[in-house]
């Protein structure tokens, strides 16, 4: 379990811990691959019946058939990275759409052509305020990073918020609205 709690906080750790406890009905420290897919569903995840009997084989190392502690600390750790590894993918797919001349920045008119073939019809104030908002370094242009801290904070905050069609909304970059 050494490695496995190197790659997460003791917050998690704590949190995965209450979320385990919750589903270890009878308490006998496993839990089975019905209650996985309680635990799996509080988490915001839903696999399939198919996914959690993969899972559980995959991190069952003694055979029992069910999953202890450690073994699910294992199996969150690596959905974990499994799921920010499709983040990555699927924000440098989305920055390849935006970066038309692929010379790894996007200008105001790459993010202009972009939005409007995504039917989004913007004032040169909104574009610019679009793009001050991207561009951290000021150069005029939106790197990956920038348009990656961007992204991510627009998906943290849409996950928070109803998703309703606002005006300062619809003048964000929003993966879900957009190209995500």
């Amino acid at each position: 379990m050494d490695e496995v709690e190197q790659q997460l906080s003791k917050q998690q750790i704590e949190e995965f811990r209450e979320a385990f406890s919750l589903f270890d009905k009878d308490g006998d420290g496993t839990i089975t691959t019905k209650e996985l897919g309680t635990v799996m569903g509080s988490l915001g995840q839903s696999p399939t019946e198919e996914e959690l009997q993969e899972m559980v084989n995959e991190v069952d190392a003694d055979g029992s058939g069910a999953i202890d502690f450690e073994e699910f600390l294992t199996l969150l750790a690596r959905q974990m990275r499994e799921s920010n590894g499709t983040d990555d993918d699927e924000l440098r797919e989305a920055f390849r759409v935006f970066d038309q001349d692929q010379n790894g920045f996007i200008s105001r008119d790459e993010l202009r052509h972009v939005l409007q073939n995504l039917g989004e019809r913007l004032s040169d104030e909104e574009l610019a305020e679009m793009l001050r908002e991207a561009d951290a370094d000021g150069d005029g242009q939106i790197n990956y990073n920038e348009f990656a801290k961007v992204m991510l904070a627009k998906r943290r905050n849409q996950e928070l918020e109803d998703h309703g069609s606002d005006s300062a909304h619809e003048k964000s970059f929003c993966p879900s609205c957009t190209i995500l």
